[in-house]
């Protein structure tokens, strides 16, 4: 079943910028006191809201409602100011805590909203908040982000890979950046694009995928014209570009004999390319490298180790303020299903940690939320928490690539904001969230192609969005920014449409948790695309994603006492908890134990029970957003409904699937009926 919509892809759904233009800013007058690249783009955003709504730009700030303020430090006297309470609170707020270069100040007195910002990336920040939440209350408030790092990685491919298509694990048709091989003439896609993330904080995108064949390689030097172009409409919008690259490319770009990188040459190609990218595009991001993963080339090959194999490229940016984004997804992808003590758990823990306080300043590893692969469920990885030297990233997954790829509803914001609220050291005084441990800021794997409503799925919008959101202020509320994002996106929805939809989204995750790998064991879905139940499907495979369910019980064995050691990678309290069969939480009880079917959870029920329970409810939750979804069809668009209604089609055919092949397959291992009576299929 295909999402991807085959009437005109040069336009798309507007997502949360409603149109062309923001209701919100018309009507208005404005005055602008700055100067910067960015300003041509705040003053291009008030003349589209005024080309749709009216308004004017004027030049003295007495007749203004909407001022817009570049401060220095202190802040430079201007006389027109003086007589505007809003600007006055601002600008004072300003100077009582300086602002970070992307914080901006909202004050609002007497009809007047000021916006004062230190640079212009403020700015255009503070005018985009404008523009989807509306005028601020009176008052002054405060944004700035909590990281500067807020970064996507498209996994985009030039030409159709034979295997993965035009965007590996994307769902939402063709790339917006390739075609046939080449950067797409036409960018008018990929500027509409850069408005959206830059309204939710983005400031970095690589725009290829990490596993960087042939032709990919080419974008770091033949087809570094056309990466220009790219960066040219990004960088419009405050967004720095970057581009995954092959740990070998000394060998298969420059025709070198090794890509050893303690070798001189290799170290001196990897500078003169790095020179070449920065005379094409000067504000350039830097690298993502995969490397020694999944059969990507990497330090391995020379003896050398991932240290060793990232600080030659460091070197090469570091001239010019560029970032490599290391990818901690290193482990056996050759593993042997009957040695349980081999575990890809583990596998990043023991690559990356011995190697801590050996990378350079400008190397940032990107390590996976999770130990294993962007589970539904999974515990989070403790190499974030022990890289205590290394700037750390942590990778999250927008595209829906084990979670109902963009066909199933299922909004990440919780999952997510779990995962940054963890604390290694537990609910102590004084514990940091991983939030904080992210010294390297956020990256996520897009969700975005060709398809008219952008994501595939029009509800799979809320995902991008909430990662913008929570890559910002990593600590909100995600039910409050699924309100955000609802309001922005149905600008013309009823209280009724909007309660529904919040409804839907809210319990999404928890939805398909019931109804796909029960209790943090994970996987049990086809090996070939990830999609669909196959609860076999990996058992027996290569790839180190196993169950070992067993006529007697099911989970893995992750323990200190008697499994992998897993769980002696945390530190306390986490060590002991998950090491516990009596205090591990039940949402990964098979992620870290192999227990038998009658094992008592803490909700009361065997392991069994809850299997049959969870499987049910699962498919009834899904039927019942689908008819909360059918009593939407006068309240909101029509091409909207009809996508959705279509999609919920699917996810109700693919959870009843799911419900019975895990169900059956249960029932037939462990030869125990389900307590209800329930039949099984």
């Amino acid at each position: 079943m295909t999402t991807t919509d085959t009437r005109d892809t040069t336009r798309e759904h507007p997502a949360w910028l409603p149109g062309e233009s923001s209701r919100h800013l018309g009507g208005r007058r404005v005055y602008i006191d700055a100067h910067g690249p960015l300003v041509d783009t705040v003053r291009s955003e008030f003349t589209r809201a005024m080309a749709a709504h009216g308004g004017r730009f004027v030049d003295v700030i007495t007749d203004a409602e909407i001022v817009v303020i570049l401060v220095t430090e202190p802040m430079a006297p201007n006389p027109a100011h003086a007589d505007v309470a809003a600007v006055r609170e601002a600008a004072a707020a300003a100077e009582a805590s300086p602002l970070t270069p992307e914080g901006y100040i909202l004050a609002r007195r007497d009809s007047v909203t000021a916006i004062v910002a230190a640079t212009d990336h403020g700015a255009l920040y503070g005018v985009l908040d404008l523009m989807r939440n509306g005028e601020p209350a009176p008052g002054v408030r405060r944004e700035q982000p909590a990281h500067p790092i807020r970064m996507l990685d498209h996994w985009d491919n030039m030409t159709v890979h034979p295997v993965m298509g035009a965007v590996e694990r994307g769902y939402a048709g063709d790339s917006i950046f390739f075609t046939d091989g080449e950067v797409r003439r036409d960018l008018d896609r990929v500027a509409r694009y850069a408005r959206l993330l830059a309204a939710v904080g983005i400031n970095r995108v690589a725009i290829n995928n990490v596993n960087v064949h042939r032709t990919e390689a080419l974008l770091l030097t033949d087809k570094l014209p056309d990466v220009a172009r790219v960066a040219d409409v990004f960088r419009s919008w405050g967004i720095r570009l970057h581009l995954s690259v092959n740990f070998a490319s000394p060998v298969l770009l420059g025709g070198l004999e090794s890509a050893d990188p303690l070798l001189p040459e290799v170290a001196e190609w990897w500078r003169e390319a790095t020179d070449r990218v920065y005379d094409a595009i000067p504000d350039f991001g830097g690298y993502v490298v995969k490397a020694d993963s999944e059969g990507q080339p990497g330090p391995f090959s020379y003896g050398r180790s991932h240290a060793e194999g990232a600080n030659p490229l460091a070197a090469a940016l570091a001239p010019h303020d560029g970032i490599v984004h290391w990818r901690a997804f290193v482990y056996n992808h050759h593993q042997d299903w009957r040695d349980r003590s081999t575990d890809r758990a583990k596998a990043a823990f023991g690559h990356f940690v011995p190697l801590d306080g050996q990378f350079a300043d400008n190397v940032v590893l990107q390590v996976k939320h999770g130990p294993i692969d962007f589970q539904t469920r999974e515990p989070v990885s403790p190499v974030i928490g022990a890289l205590t030297h290394t700037n750390v990233a942590v990778e999250l997954q927008v595209t829906q690539e084990y979670t109902g790829q963009q066909k199933h509803v299922c909004y990440l914001g919780p999952a997510w904001s779990e995962i940054l609220r963890f604390r290694f050291a537990g609910e102590t005084d004084g514990a940091r969230p991983v939030a904080d441990l992210a010294t390297g800021g956020f990256v996520a794997v897009s969700n975005v192609g060709t398809d008219h409503f952008l994501t595939g799925h029009p509800l799979a919008q809320a995902n991008l969005y909430a990662f913008g959101r929570l890559s910002w202020e990593p600590l909100a509320d995600p039910l409050r920014i699924l309100d955000e994002w609802i309001g922005a996106t149905f600008p013309d929805a009823d209280d009724h449409a909007r309660a529904v939809i919040h409804s839907i989204l809210d319990s999404s995750w928890a939805t398909y948790e019931k109804y796909t790998a029960p209790l943090g064991v994970g996987f049990m879905v086809s090996s070939r695309d990830h999609y669909g139940p196959d609860v076999d499907g990996y058992e027996y495979s290569r790839w180190g994603t196993y169950h070992f369910a067993d006529r007697d019980g099911v989970g893995v064995d992750r323990t200190q006492a008697t499994g992998t050691g897993f769980a002696g990678q945390y530190p306390s309290p986490w060590r002991e908890r998950y090491e516990s069969l009596a205090e591990c939480p039940d949402d990964l009880l098979l992620f870290f134990h192999h227990v038998p079917y009658d094992h008592v959870l803490k909700s009361g029920s065997t392991v069994i029970q809850h299997i049959y329970d969870t499987h049910t409810e699962g498919v009834q939750d899904v039927l019942r957003s689908q008819a909360a979804w059918a009593g939407l069809s006068n309240r909101i668009d029509s091409a909207t409904h009809e996508r959705v209604t279509t999609l919920l089609v699917e996810q109700v055919r693919s959870a009843g699937d799911w419900r019975d092949q895990i169900q059956t397959y249960f029932f037939r291992k462990s030869g125990v009926a389900d307590a209800t009576g329930r039949p099984h299929y």
